[in-house]
């Protein structure tokens, strides 16, 4: 009779650990696979990885040869930096944070403009040389206007986009 080896508890991985660490790795590429290819392009990743990816871009119609590719793209995953890949979606995902957070500073500057009308104008003209006084002095008047009358946002709208194009 053969006598067994101790098990290490430090070794030993329960099936159910290896299951949700194969889940994770699937969720993590089917993350992958929802980008767009710009996007993708951004993250660094095998050649291996990148093929599976656009491939199962291409079989999201058929539902179980997409199942069995995710399935694959997680076994792929085992291989990859997983520190990079969440990484770069990272970023990505931070990406629209900040563009939101840039357009609600831009609305904010517009607001500003038009509650204090030239002295506002001014301190922008000096910290940015890029605008021109006469153009905003006309926009702001403009969405003044608009407002006073009650009329549809469109200069308030030409000012945002004067701002977002010139800072």
């Amino acid at each position: 009779m053969k006598k067994e080896q101790p098990i290490d508890d430090d070794d030993w991985i329960s099936k159910s650990e290896i299951k949700r660490e194969a889940d994770r790795l699937k969720k993590l590429g089917a993350d992958l696979v929802g980008l767009t290819n710009p996007q993708l392009a951004t993250i660094e990743m095998s050649p291996t990885l990148r093929e599976a990816i656009a491939l199962a871009k291409r079989l999201k119609d058929k539902r179980e040869a997409s199942r069995r590719h995710m399935n694959y793209i997680g076994k792929v995953m085992r291989t990859e930096n997983e520190e990079q890949i969440n990484a770069g979606l990272d970023k990505i995902r931070n990406k629209h944070i900040y563009q939101a957070q840039a357009q609600l500073a831009l609305d904010k500057q517009r607001d500003l403009l038009i509650a204090e009308g030239d002295s506002a104008i001014n301190n922008l003209v000096a910290e940015n040389p890029n605008f021109e006084r006469q153009k905003l002095r006309q926009l702001v008047r403009q969405a003044k206007k608009e407002l006073e009358q009650e009329k549809p946002d469109k200069a308030h709208q030409e000012l945002a986009k004067y701002l977002k194009e010139h800072h």
